[in-house]
């Protein structure tokens, strides 16, 4: 099994190929992108940000990586995994875009997976985080990470086997863009009871729940959808402290519910995951 960096890069400012010359992807026009020391590139122009600092801050990239990498959502990644790899011939490589790869952990967790099948990759992880994919890429120096927006992905058209958005922002057209006309979304989304636990001590209320309906994505068919939930024991402070930063929930609570989880030392949690695949969708008019 061999895993190569995804090649098939375009310009975000004008969307032709970038080709690499040196320790640069440089596009026909003359726009020129620096490979940083650490092996990513930096692809989300200044005037495409929304803020000076996009995305996860280098604390909450921390946590994550700390409280994936003990192994809490390992059952996830290898639903994930498995989803990505149906319907691949057995003799093939594939191309797998990471939409919002944050630091890594899901595509090593696939990279490992298609090792035991013997499967050849050609990986690209993104994320609008420069933390997430310099921890990205301090971990793993075989894909190409590179910082990006999923509302531009900076791919060529048509260029990818797979999309894998876990717990991300999709982008369905953009999504669709850059998939083959046989490609797949492997999308995964929080469900209904995720973390309920952890919620009902940090927010004086719950909103109501969401519908596990699968959500609708333009430019694709539906293909199937599967729930993933178990029960998850935390008895390390610390280990709470990271699931709570490496979420939204640490912002959205009040002070008053952040100073409740901080006093916490065990937590007994539900994981709850829904897991969609969808497939491209080359005809407008296909009912599927």
């Amino acid at each position: 099994m061999s895993i190569t960096p995804f090649q098939a890069l375009a310009c975000p400012l004008d969307g032709a190929r970038l080709q690499r010359k040196d320790s640069a992807w440089c596009c026909p026009v003359g726009h020129s992108f620096d490979i940083a020391s650490q092996g990513y590139i930096h692809l989300l122009p200044v005037q495409k940000k929304r803020s000076l600092d996009p995305g996860d801050s280098k604390e909450m990239v921390a946590a994550r990586q700390r409280f994936l990498n003990a192994g809490h959502y390992q059952a996830i990644a290898a639903a994930a995994s498995r989803a990505t790899l149906t319907d691949l011939l057995s003799d093939a490589s594939f191309s797998c875009l990471d939409a919002g790869c944050g630091e890594g952990y899901y595509m090593r967790q696939l990279a490992a997976t298609a090792s035991g099948e013997g499967k050849s990759l050609v990986l690209l992880g993104l994320d609008i985080s420069k933390w997430a994919v310099l921890s990205a890429a301090k971990q793993d120096k075989r894909p190409n990470w590179v910082v990006g927006s999923n509302a531009n992905l900076p791919v060529l058209p048509g260029t990818l086997d797979r999309v894998l958005c876990m717990f991300g922002f999709p982008v369905y057209g953009e999504f669709a863009r850059v998939l083959k006309a046989d490609g797949q979304l492997i999308q995964v989304d929080a469900g209904p009871n995720h973390l309920r636990e952890l919620r009902e001590i940090i927010y004086p209320s719950l909103k109501p729940e969401r519908s596990a309906d699968t959500p609708l994505a333009d430019g694709f068919c539906h293909l199937s959808s599967e729930s993933l939930s178990y029960p998850l024991h935390l008895d390390v402070k610390e280990q709470i402290a990271d699931l709570l930063a490496m979420t939204p929930h640490l912002y959205r609570a009040s002070a008053e519910g952040r100073a409740k989880a901080a006093d916490l030392t065990s937590l007994s949690l539900t994981i709850d995951v829904r897991l969609t695949r969808f497939s491209r969708d080359t005809s407008i008019h296909r009912q599927c």
